[in-house]
C-alpha cells in the first residue's frame, strides 16, 4: 500500500475496535456511537476529532467528510441474536441498519459513495425472520448497484474465543474487484451451510450481484485461554472455597471427571489449566459445565451479571474459580494491553462483549479491502496516464 492512507467511516463504533485494527494502514475520518460510556473509551484511546456522539438517525450527510474508501457498520445485534427477541431488522435496535444504509445511499447520490461498505452482525442475521432480513439486506445493496457477498468468520482462528460473526462486504458500482480475492463458489471455512442455504433462496436477479469472497486461510492459532490470563487481576476476586465447591457440586459426573483429570494432570506436571465455566438448565436442573478445550465461549454483554463469564483455574492440583477480568475480556477481543479500558467492570465487559474482534477486521482488511483499494488505484493511475 502506498504512502497515502485510505480513509474509513466507523458507524456504531463502540470503543473503536475497527479503528484499532485499521489504524496502522488506514485513517479514520468519521466515527459515531450513541453510547456516552463507549464514546468515552473511544476518546481515551483515539481522541475526539472525528467522533460524533449521538443516534445515527440524527446524522446528516454534511457530518460525513470527504470521500471515504470504506464505511463500516457494526449495527446492534440484540434483535437478531439468539439471546434476543428475534425481532430481526424490524426491531428497534437492529433496525437502525436502514439509517446506516440511507446514509450510504445519500453519499452515493452526492457522488462520494465509499468504495467498500461492510455490515457486521451476529451470524443469526442470516436466518432471522426465516431469512427475510438477510434477503432484504442483499436486495437493498443490489438495488443500489453494489456487488456483494457475505462470510461467517469465527474469531477463534485468531483468539481463544468462539465468536462467529456475519460480515457482508459490498463494493460500489464502478469499483474493480481483483480476481485473486474471489472464488467460483462457497468455501467450507467461510461460508456456513446456513449462509449457503439462504443465498440460494435469493432471487436470480439479486444473485447476479453476489460475490463469493475468498479470504486466505489463517495461520494456526498459538494462544489458548490459559495464555491470556492475568497473573494478579485487580478487578475480580477469587471465589470463596465454598462457592467453588458449590459450583463443582452442580456438575454432572462427566464434567466432574474432567475436572478431576485436570487436577491429577496438574499435580503431576505443575501445569496450569483454565476452563470456561457456564451455567445451564438441563432437565429443569441448573448445572455447571466446564469447557476444557482452551477456548472461551462468546463474550456477551452483561445483563444483571448473568452473562459474565467465569473461569475454573486448576494449578498444582488446586481448583479455584473467579470471574473473567476486564483485561482478559479485552485480550479475548484481540485488544492490546495498551488499550485504555473503562474503570467500571461492567462498562469494560460491555465494551468487549459488544465489539468486533480486532484480528478479524485486520484479516478482512489485508485479505479483501486493501487488495480492492490497491487495484483501483492502479486502474486510476493507468487511466490518468493515457
Amino acid at each position: 500500500m502506498n504512502t497515502h492512507r485510505p480513509t474509513f467511516f466507523e458507524f456504531f463504533a463502540g470503543g473503536g475496535m475497527v479503528h484499532q485494527a485499521l489504524s496502522s494502514s488506514w485513517k479514520c475520518t468519521f466515527a459515531n456511537d450513541f453510547s456516552v460510556k463507549k464514546a468515552d473509551a473511544y476518546v481515551k484511546n483515539w481522541g475526539s476529532d472525528e467522533l460524533l456522539v449521538g443516534d445515527i438517525q440524527s446524522i446528516q450527510l454534511q457530518d460525513l467528510p470527504g470521500n471515504a474508501d470504506l464505511a463500516w457498520g457494526s449495527s446492534p445485534c440484540q434483535d437478531v441474536s439468539l439471546a434476543g427477541a428475534s425481532a430481526g431488522l424490524r426491531g428497534g435496535r437492529s433496525g437502525v441498519f436502514w439509517s446506516f444504509f440511507s446514509l450510504i445511499k445519500g453519499l452515493q447520490s452526492q457522488g462520494r459513495c465509499p468504495s467498500i461498505v461492510v455490515l457486521e452482525n451476529v451470524s443469526g442475521l442470516v436466518t432471522s425472520n426465516r431469512g427475510e432480513d438477510f434477503s432484504a439486506v442483499c436486495k437493498a445493496f443490489h438495488d443500489a448497484g453494489f456487488r456483494f457477498g457475505a462470510l461467517i468468520v469465527d474469531a477463534v482462528h485468531w483468539v481463544p474465543q468462539s465468536r462467529p460473526r456475519f460480515f457482508l462486504i459490498a463494493v460500489a458500482p464502478g469499483v474493480e474487484i481483483p480476481s485473486t480475492i474471489v472464488t467460483d463458489g462457497p468455501s467450507d471455512l467461510w461460508h456456513s451451510s446456513a449462509l449457503r442455504r439462504e443465498q440460494a433462496k435469493l432471487s436470480e436477479k439479486v444473485k447476479q450481484a453476489w460475490v463469493w469472497w475468498d479470504l486466505p486461510e489463517p495461520k494456526r492459532r498459538t494462544k489458548n485461554l490459559v495464555d491470556i490470563l492475568e497473573a494478579s487481576p485487580v478487578d475480580v476476586d477469587w471465589h470463596a472455597k465454598s462457592e467453588t465447591q458449590r459450583i463443582l457440586g452442580m456438575m454432572t459426573e462427566l464434567h466432574h471427571q474432567r475436572v478431576m483429570k485436570a487436577v491429577a494432570d496438574t499435580s503431576q506436571n505443575g501445569s496450569v489449566v483454565a476452563a470456561g465455566l457456564y451455567k445451564r438448565t438441563r432437565d429443569g436442573i441448573q448445572r455447571a459445565e466446564a469447557r476444557f478445550d482452551g477456548i472461551a465461549g462468546c463474550l456477551r454483554t452483561p445483563n444483571g451479571g448473568s452473562s459474565r463469564q467465569s473461569l475454573l483455574i486448576i494449578e498444582d492440583g488446586h481448583v479455584r474459580s473467579r470471574l473473567l477480568s476486564k483485561r482478559e475480556a479485552a485480550r479475548l477481543m484481540g485488544l492490546p494491553d495498551t488499550y485504555v479500558l473503562p474503570v467500571r467492570y461492567n462498562d469494560a465487559y460491555h465494551l468487549a462483549g459488544d465489539g468486533v474482534a480486532v484480528p478479524v477486521v485486520d484479516a478482512l482488511s489485508k485479505g479483501i479491502f486493501e487488495p480492492i483499494i490497491d487495484a483501483n488505484k492502479m486502474v486510476k493511475a493507468l487511466v490518468a496516464a493515457e
